[in-house]
């Protein structure tokens, strides 16, 4: 490294962020994880742009009533119009009205934009820098000059790329921060790129990267080896086109590779958590493969892996998966072996020594997968699974029948009705409960029946909640006959207002059944569990 010390974190998930496809956030979501990055300990938060629209101009208002103990908030804006003195800008003059502590100003760096987009001359582009700067660090703000594709003009038009940093600097500028806007320049020019301005204008410069080549991590860290000590991104990488780079593995990479500080310490472990909190107040479907703090980040699933992995776990991974939160997954499938039966469930379930039952769950399990099934993400009916292969399953009811009806209006609108008969289990004596209910679709009426009549006998089912639902054709030459595989997704809100996830499947020709086993499978699993910790 250039410059071995801390590396300042700042984040821009609630602006740059927003900007991604499918990433929308409520007020109240804006508010919910400014807080929770606080808590990871990021420096700096982006908390939007206030002229731009009313949600960001209320976050402003509200964000100055929550306690943050480490994090300070940032107001985004661009360089002042051209022909407006920078204190008769309304732009200026919002970020001000912001009255954040941290002010950050993006301006054009790139000949090709200053004409063609702004239509100014060059001369004025660095006029509306320095005006715009100096008028904020008059104002006693800290202020990040965020270079607008400067490595893009870099690579064309070195001098004037260099130039409107000087007019930065000049201005008052805290940090310089270098922006690869279009996401295209390759590592080697990062640095070559960063090396030079650190030669021309000292060590306050920043990097801010895009993930449209897929080397934002690495453009970001090149950046970093050449001097920079600011490090811009988003939560889960979420930002335009292919998104911003991803400040967890960024922060991951730094503390545990580099041993650079860039949290506060003790925080590293709130990565997973951290990540998993913005997917789910989103409502966005978390990416399993994610380095880090994906599920899938240290799942191991060849069954000479899992052998390895127990005996010593750098075998097949290059961190703890403690480190950051996460935790070890052991999948099942027709390529397991034993060692994979043995680190799932043989401590849970008694069977580290049982050779015999071991073979057999295995042998279980490569037969339902040869019909379609698959356990990767459906760790609820494994679990099922092998209790019933040991004879220690329960079940808290059984169906006697269900019969779902979909009538289409002639509006065009379509409602689903489920009845469904349940021989239920409850405190020891069988009852028989009958429930119908309306749905969106045949799957949630059935879902909703079947809450209706099992919720006086169990009421914890109200913590369960339906979260994602998938739906895969196995056999495509069948056409409509082909059998189906779903896997649903659950979540059960926990007493300290945390939540826990669980997946489920069911296989069948038939789509609605094979859901119907999937849901079956998901409240006795869910009722099992409760019963434990009754």
């Amino acid at each position: 490294m250039a410059d071995p010390q801390r590396i300042e974190i700042y984040d821009t998930t609630l602006r740059d962020g927003t900007q991604g496809e499918g990433f929308n956030l409520s007020l109240q979501d804006k508010l919910q994880i400014t807080l929770k990055l606080d808590e990871l300990g990021v420096d700096v938060i982006e908390g939007g742009f206030p002229i731009s629209n009313p949600k960001d101009e209320a976050y402003f208002k509200e964000v100055g009533g929550l306690k943050l103990s480490h994090a300070k908030i940032a107001a985004f804006g661009m360089t002042r119009r051209r022909g407006t003195a920078a204190k008769d800008d309304p732009g200026q003059m919002a970020l001000l009205n912001a009255q954040t502590p941290v002010v950050t100003i993006v301006g054009k760096s790139s000949p090709f934009q200053v004409e063609k987009v702004l239509s100014v001359s060059l001369e004025e582009n660095l006029a509306m820098i320095g005006d715009s700067v100096r008028l904020m660090h008059e104002a006693g703000r800290r202020v990040i000059y965020d270079a607008e594709h400067f490595f893009d003009s870099f690579s064309v038009a070195p001098d004037y790329a260099l130039a409107t940093l000087h007019a930065a600097r000049d201005a008052g500028a805290d940090v310089l921060c270098l922006c690869d806007t279009n996401g295209g320049t390759m590592p080697e020019r990062i640095a070559y790129a960063v090396e030079t301005a650190r030669t021309k204008l000292g060590s306050n410069l920043g990097i801010h990267t895009h993930n449209d080549s897929g080397l934002a991590l690495a453009n970001a860290l090149a950046g970093i080896h050449a001097g920079c000590v600011h490090a811009q991104g988003t939560i889960n990488g979420v930002g335009e086109r292919c998104g911003n780079m991803d400040l967890l593995a960024l922060i991951a990479s730094l503390q545990l590779k580099y041993k650079l500080d860039c949290l506060l310490p003790g925080r590293l472990k709130l990565l997973t958590e951290t990540s998993r909190y913005v997917y789910e107040l989103a409502n966005m479907i978390p990416s399993s493969g994610q380095p880090y703090v994906g599920m899938s980040a240290f799942a191991h699933k060849g069954g000479m892996h899992v052998h390895a992995v127990q005996k010593d776990a750098t075998t097949y991974e290059h961190v703890l998966p403690e480190s950051v939160g996460n935790s070890r997954k052991i999948l099942v499938s027709e390529l397991s072996g034993s060692s994979n039966i043995v680190a799932k469930v043989g401590e849970k379930f008694g069977l580290l020594n049982d050779k015999a039952m071991l073979r057999k769950v295995l042998l279980r399990v490569q037969d339902l997968e040869n019909q379609g099934y698959q356990f990767e993400a459906a760790e609820a009916s494994f679990e099922l699974l092998v209790l019933s292969e040991m004879g220690r399953g329960k079940s808290y009811f059984e169906l006697d029948n269900y019969r779902v009806a979909t009538q289409r209006q002639a509006t065009g609108s379509a409602v689903a009705e489920a009845t469904l008969k349940l021989n239920v289990n409850s405190r020891g004596e069988l009852k028989t409960e009958h429930a119908v209910s309306e749905g969106t679709g045949p799957v949630d009426a059935l879902n909703r029946a079947l809450r209706r009549a099992l919720l006086s006998h169990y009421p914890t089912i109200d913590r369960l909640h339906l979260v994602d639902y998938r739906v895969r054709v196995i056999n495509a030459r069948a056409e409509t006959a082909a059998a189906v595989r779903v896997i649903i997704d659950f979540r059960v809100e926990t007493p300290d207002g945390t939540s826990d996830f669980f997946g489920t499947i069911g296989v069948d020709p038939n789509i609605i059944d094979a859901s119907w086993k999937a849901i079956f499978d998901a409240y006795q699993y869910h009722l099992g569990k409760q019963a434990q910790k009754a």
